[in-house]
């Protein structure tokens, strides 16, 4: 179910064994960074995701992992393995439900219960054996929120997202044109989408980020329906310098926003 995704096929066999990424690994450490921001959009604007309001998370998160290996290896000693970032074949989500971060809830993003789910997940994968932690429960009860809320359907079932379906996928993976049957389903996210996290109980007790490098432009927070439409490629040059929405480009950027205009002067 990922669509165009076809990278999602390769290296199965190390999603599934992190020795065939890190020779003689031990262990996995989970991390997590909070990404909540203390200001969101103005209503009724094109909307971003909240990830992608800073600067690129992939980078912020290496340096952070660097800091933590070089740390690790003056307190213990020789101790070898590379860090991740969702940037190679580790099942990030599946490692940090099983070290007890949380639960992996029924829109598959993990949920912790102090802090919701507005969180990047990364791991260190090392050749050094420790104490490990344990699973949590799964806290989603009876809830079906996030299923109920997505307009595209994607949430096929519980715990199960096609992600040929999803919004973040048509706005950011997609690089054909965006099919029609999608008119008037975005609620106007140009670049991905948050609406099964917003509309989760457990982000209750989201609370902001203290990273710096995650605020945004102050013009990406402000900016009208009108202004993005009139976005020129300096401007989002601008706006989006080392913003991972680089990741769709001006011509994607503008090819999700005028689909969004079309769609709204169909309704």
């Amino acid at each position: 179910m990922h669509g165009e995704m076809t990278y999602l096929e390769n290296h199965f066999d190390k999603r599934l064994d992190p020795t065939k990424l890190v020779p003689d690994s031990k262990s996995v450490i989970s991390l997590l960074l909070n990404y909540y921001p203390e200001k969101q959009q103005i209503e009724n604007t094109y909307k971003i995701s909240k990830y992608a309001y800073g600067n690129d998370y992939h980078f912020i998160i290496k340096d952070k992992l660097k800091h933590l290996m070089n740390f690790i290896q003056e307190e213990i000693g020789e101790v070898h393995g590379r860090a991740f970032v969702d940037s190679a074949p580790v099942l990030d989500k599946a490692w940090a439900a099983k070290s007890g971060l949380g639960w992996i809830g029924k829109h598959s993003n993990l949920i912790t219960k102090q802090n919701g789910s507005f969180y990047f997940i990364a791991e260190l994968i090392i050749d050094l054996e420790l104490d490990y932690d344990s699973i949590t429960t799964d806290h989603c009860g009876a809830c079906t929120a996030c299923i109920d809320a997505c307009p595209t359907q994607a949430i096929v079932e519980p715990y199960v997202v096609d992600g040929s379906k999803c919004i973040s996928y048509f706005t950011i993976e997609l690089k054909n044109e965006i099919p029609s049957l999608m008119k008037g389903k975005f609620e106007d996210w140009m670049f991905g989408c948050d609406i099964c996290q917003d509309v989760c109980p457990w982000n209750r007790f989201s609370k902001p980020h203290n990273e710096p490098l995650f605020n945004p432009k102050p013009e990406l927070l402000s900016y009208s329906k009108k202004e993005w439409e009139e976005l020129t490629e300096e401007v989002f040059q601008n706006i989006f310098k080392k913003n991972p929405v680089k990741r769709t480009k001006f011509s994607g950027l503008i090819r999700n926003i005028e689909f969004l205009k079309n769609s709204n002067k169909a309704l």
